[in-house]
């Protein structure tokens, strides 16, 4: 029986080899004769790599179609890893890297730095501090990393020179003493590293070089191989001034956001809008990069070819007009300058009253686009703090201004009709608490009270409304909320005891007539004060603000329209609303700036403000104004803030200025454009 089972595996063992060598046989059969053209050019072939393309991004124009931020064809030159020695052969890499270090030195050209390592005056590494790079921390923790040097947390400068020195065989020049070369290409050798160097992945050691370069390049192929020019799109600004903190900015990708967005086609030496329109709508802006597939074969000979074109992103087409824009920057800056040259600052914003667009919008001080890297940290250094965005991020108390609204509010509930008439002695008490008026105003009834800015009436119509009825109305007109625009915005604050509570501080009632004209914690932008105001000149609809005013695509030409949002219709009488619309009028023709308006032939509606400020160490007053034109059929509002002015009226001439323009026919200043029909 023994006998009968080992004949019977033996069989099967000689059946199973001959079925296996049948197999090869048959194999060999189809590779060498049937298929042999096919398999000789798959065997040539030895990879296929996909490349991307950059797209430009969208332009970005005003709303009658001038542009405002375009791309101008450039040149960079990149490291390609098709044609690049392999890594294993680190003196081959060095010697050309040294070699373009050379040629950029001896053009001028900058090229990356973002190695966080460089030599004291004693010749000694040391890391970059605060003042070379603001995300200096971050650097050195990339540097340290698994993935480039391998060094604990404490390695010091010293530890991570020694490691580039022997990650990227550099030990003949550490040898020779000559540590200055060995960190310029140790600095390139480490961004090959950071930015994952491959033939999928070539990799921008300098930007917008000279066609001087370009062409020593392009002459010595091989005293510089593997390097290739690239021609790419930068930013380019009709004016760099203009408009800096609704544009924006754009940089290279980071390594956190490229985790976040590697999954939406985002590549690690990507750009990306940082702020601004150009963060707002990065989806839209961003074009749709192309590809290049690249082959290399068996003997190391490489073919390219683009198998998909890039396309160029959005046009963005906002709300503002360019000139309109320009003249609020101009006006605000001389308005500043005029306070206190080295102290003032502030905000002006224009809206359109029947649909939320914004037609400028300034902040002073600002800055210029095309210095914006390369001062970074002056700006950043500045008292004054240019980088801020006043119209958006700056919350102030908006003192008077926020009468008309407690105006609307009183009428509302009944707390007061258009006759009631409060007398005002200057002084008014709530239990041992005594607060002021500016006058001995008199007899004042809503209307007079909005033009002689009468706190004593105010503090009356307050006790009668409470400060949740207040609130509710300030919440309606959209006073301590964000506006919607599309860049970053703060929410401000509307003062109450639901506020009060999250400090752990009690609401008293002394409180209450405080924040009836404009104090206690009341905060608010220039934007939510402009939009406020619009709201009451367009008789009571609150829209959204924004800035975008279309869309179009560079592929098909469609267009795509924002469009307006009413975000609250108001739920006030209409008579109620033209009370205050008067007593706002007053205020243009009988109040403080009614000598600055009264040389115009638009006929405005106006309130001023102040609030008390300590500037260092002594009492200044900020001041605001809100106003809209034409008072008989509103179009626009505009609010202005400027800091330690003194009096809202003080900042009238900006308003003027900008509603001559809008409306004049001066001919110093050209009248605001209509939409262009093409957009």
């Amino acid at each position: 029986m023994g006998k009968i089972y080992k004949s019977a595996r033996t069989t099967l063992a000689v059946i199973l080899i001959i079925a296996t060598i049948f197999g090869f046989g048959y194999k060999l059969y189809d590779v060498q004769i049937v298929n042999n053209e096919f398999y000789a050019a798959q065997n040539n072939t030895v990879k296929t790599y996909k490349v991307p393309l950059p797209a430009a991004r969208g332009d970005i124009v005003d709303r009658n179609g001038n542009p405002l931020v375009t791309n101008r064809q450039g040149n960079s030159i990149v490291l390609n890893a098709a044609y690049f020695p392999p890594s294993d052969k680190n003196d081959e890499r060095n010697a050309i890297v040294n070699n373009l270090i050379a040629l950029f030195n001896r053009n001028g050209e900058e090229y990356v730095h973002n190695l966080p390592l460089k030599l004291n005056k004693n010749g000694k590494p040391v890391f970059f501090d605060k003042k070379d790079d603001e995300k200096f921390e971050s650097a050195i923790k990339a540097m340290k990393s698994r993935d480039v040097f391998n060094l604990q947390p404490y390695a010091t400068a010293q530890n991570c020179f020694d490691a580039m020195i022997e990650k990227y065989g550099l030990e003949a020049y550490a040898e020779k003493g000559d540590y200055k070369t060995a960190l310029e290409i140790g600095n390139i050798r480490y961004e090959l590293t950071r930015l994952l160097f491959s033939v999928s992945n070539p990799v921008t050691i300098a930007d917008n070089v000279s066609s001087k370069t370009i062409a020593e390049i392009k002459e010595n192929n091989s005293y510089y191989e593997g390097a290739d020019v690239q021609v790419v799109a930068y930013r380019e600004y009709a004016d760099s001034t203009l408009a800096p903190h609704i544009l924006g900015t754009v940089r290279k990708i980071n390594a956190e956001e490229y985790a976040e967005l590697k999954d939406k086609g985002y590549g690690i030496t990507d750009e990306i809008g940082e702020s601004g329109i150009e963060a707002a709508m990065e989806q839209y802006l961003r074009g749709i990069p192309g590809e290049k597939t690249v082959t290399i074969d068996a003997e190391g000979n490489v073919t390219e070819e683009v198998t998909k074109e890039p396309s160029q992103g959005e046009t963005v087409v906002l709300t503002i007009d360019k000139d309109l824009q320009q003249i609020a920057q101009k006006r605000l800056e001389s308005t500043c300058k005029g306070v206190d040259y080295y102290n003032s600052t502030g905000a002006v914003v224009v809206e359109n009253c029947n649909n939320g667009e914004i037609l400028a919008a300034a902040s002073y001080p600002a800055y210029d686009l095309n210095e914006y890297y390369e001062h970074y940290n002056e700006l950043l250094k500045d008292k004054n703090n240019p980088l801020y965005n006043r119209f958006a991020m700056g919350t102030y108390a908006p003192g008077s201004t926020f009468k008309p609204m407690m105006a609307v509010a009183g009428l509302q509930e009944g707390a007061i009709t258009e006759n009631t008439t409060f007398d005002c002695e200057k002084f008014f008490k709530v239990r041992d608490m005594e607060f002021k008026c500016t006058d001995y105003h008199g007899g004042e009834n809503v209307r007079t009270a909005i033009r002689d800015s009468c706190n004593i009436f105010f503090y009356n119509t307050a006790q009668r409304l409470g400060i949740e009825k207040m609130n509710l109305y300030g919440s309606m007109f959209g006073l301590g909320d964000k506006t919607g625009v599309e860049i970053p915005e703060a929410k401000g604050v509307l003062a109450g005891p639901e506020y009060r509570k999250k400090f752990d501080m009690v609401w008293r009632p002394g409180d209450t007539v405080q924040a009836a004209i404009g104090q206690s914690e009341n905060l608010f932008t220039p934007l939510q004060l402009c939009n406020y105001c619009a709201t009451i000149a367009n008789g009571g609809t609150r829209y959204q603000m924004h800035f975008v005013k279309s869309r179009i695509s560079n592929a098909t030409g469609v267009v795509s329209e924002t469009g307006s949002n009413a975000v609250k219709t108001l739920e006030v009488s209409e008579n109620n609303i033209k009370i205050v619309q008067e007593g706002m009028r007053l205020v243009a023709t009988q109040g403080g700036p009614a000598g600055v308006f009264s040389s115009l032939d638009t006929k405005v509606a106006c309130k001023t403000g102040t609030s008390q400020v300590i500037v260092n160490g002594g009492k200044r007053n900020n001041g605001f104004l809100i106003t809209y034109a034409p008072y008989n059929n509103p179009e626009i509002s505009i609010a202005s803030a400027i800091e330690i002015a003194g009096s809202g009226s003080s900042t009238a001439k900006i308003t003027s200025s900008l509603i001559d323009y809008y409306y004049s026919h001066n001919s110093n200043e050209k009248k605001a454009q209509k939409d262009s029909t093409l957009l």
